[in-house]
């Protein structure tokens, strides 16, 4: 499993300027001034062959009791329990405050390891400036700059050995047996995922269960339909007890993400009855993102009328309309309808990820796009394509080598994309193309 960091600290300190550091990316937005973040905002980050997930938060007031900061603090505290190690960010410029005293005290109280990080230090003498931190009692001050990227390095391995019971970056996670599927339920809490399996199974199992250290542990179960073996991980909204939640169900976006990296093909579950939210699309993109083979179902389609079944489709058409290489499905798990299909279309995105592509065909096929329509002239040169081959599988990646195409446009690529699809019938999964522009070695 992916370790987990999240990034703590009162407003405008530095976060999201860190946040897009960490995962080398502009996902979070960024400006001077405080209370621009208010959700959880997640991604990716690698340092080597270490892969983590990062969480950016709002600006952290423990002891806000209404408003937009009571919000905000849940956010940050529900980030706080998902990590592995926090990242407590202060700022370095502008010195100690009251709130980070609160901070610290809470981080104190909750044991989980963190690392004190002291943000827009570019250009101090480390020495006297941080001396204050230390009263915040978590140690060991690391100054860092996100803004020019000082000290980020350092700031990942110091979280990493933090981090108690991480295995060793080249011990690998255990492959699936040959001929066995990972499948993912993937959806927001109470949309079905329980009720699903145990359809499946043929038994009333509760799969997500509510006992201390399921939290991260992702939950398989073994499965074989018509001579086919899966493994079934279990995506299901978990429960935490405490005063912080007060035995609120709430969903553990890590637990998804992690389950959704640990499988083959992902079964994205929506509610009927609810529509397609903003936490359905953010699942959705990032299984995307993953180049996971993918699965929609709409479950409780029996309990909605003709007019709610007109906005879901309207819905689907316009909020996962990146998925419409997708198989779509209409379901009912508690009444066992139209569960059938959905598992065809599961061994056929498997097939479809892992499908092979030849390069005589595919560099044919490319000749016959670009004959059909050929890229636009950019700069002073047109783009020349000269032949295609494969470069992966799940999801698959085709390579296209030629010359200028760098100034071939994201709808080419798409047309391309189309092309491709159609000719090896690839359902229910990404495709990712790759141009490659030979370089001339007497240009010099």
């Amino acid at each position: 499993m992916k370790p987990v960091i999240a990034l703590v600290g009162r407003p405008n300190v530095g976060k999201s300027t860190l946040f897009n550091r960490l995962t080398s990316s502009r996902d979070a937005i960024v400006a001077d001034f405080a209370g621009l973040t208010r959700d959880r905002h997640y991604g990716n980050g690698r340092l080597g062959a270490r892969e983590y997930i990062v969480i950016d938060t709002g600006g952290f007031e423990p002891d806000a009791t209404e408003g937009i900061y009571k919000e905000m603090a849940k956010q940050t505290r529900q980030a706080v329990a998902e990590s592995d190690v926090v990242l407590f960010v202060v700022d370095a410029r502008a010195g100690i405050s009251a709130q980070d005293h609160e901070i610290a005290v809470y981080l104190r109280r909750l044991g989980k390891p963190c690392v004190l990080v002291a943000n827009k230090a570019e250009g101090m003498t480390q020495g006297l400036q941080l001396v204050e931190f230390y009263e915040l009692g978590l140690g060991e001050v690391l100054p860092v700059s996100g803004a020019h990227g000082q000290g980020i390095r350092s700031m990942v391995e110091l979280a990493m050995e933090r981090i108690p019971g991480l295995p060793p970056e080249d011990e690998e996670e255990e492959p699936a047996p040959a001929g066995v599927i990972r499948l993912a339920v993937a959806g927001r809490p109470n949309v079905g995922k329980s009720t699903l399996i145990n359809a499946w199974l043929g038994e009333e199992r509760l799969v997500a269960f509510d006992l201390p250290g399921t939290t991260r542990d992702t939950i398989s179960v073994p499965f074989e339909r018509n001579g086919q073996k899966f493994e079934l991980i279990d995506t299901a909204g978990i429960r935490r007890k405490g005063r912080v939640f007060e035995a609120i169900e709430k969903f553990s976006v890590v637990k998804t993400l992690q389950a959704i990296e640990n499988a083959n093909v992902v079964l994205l579950l929506l509610d009927a009855t609810q529509g397609v939210t903003d936490q359905d699309a953010h699942i959705a993109g990032y299984i995307l993102e993953s180049g996971r083979a993918v699965v929609v179902a709409i479950n409780k389609w029996d309990a909605v009328d003709a007019y709610q079944r007109e906005q879901v489709e309207r819905q689907i058409e316009t909020r996962l309309a990146f998925l419409k290489f997708a198989s779509l499905h209409l379901i009912s798990a508690q009444k066992r309808q139209g569960l059938a299909p959905v598992w065809k279309s599961i061994i056929q995105a498997q097939a479809s990820a892992t499908r092979k592509m030849s390069t005589p065909v595919l560099t044919r096929l490319l000749a016959e796009a670009v004959a059909f329509q050929a890229p636009t002239r950019g700069g002073m040169f047109r783009p020349k394509m000269r032949y295609a081959h494969q470069g992966g599988m799940n999801p698959p990646v085709i390579v296209i080598h030629g010359n200028s195409l760098e100034h071939v446009p994201d709808s080419y690529k798409r047309f391309l994309e189309g092309r491709f699809r159609k000719a090896f019938d690839l359902v229910g999964t990404p495709l990712r193309i790759e141009l490659k522009t030979s370089t001339n070695p007497f240009k010099e």
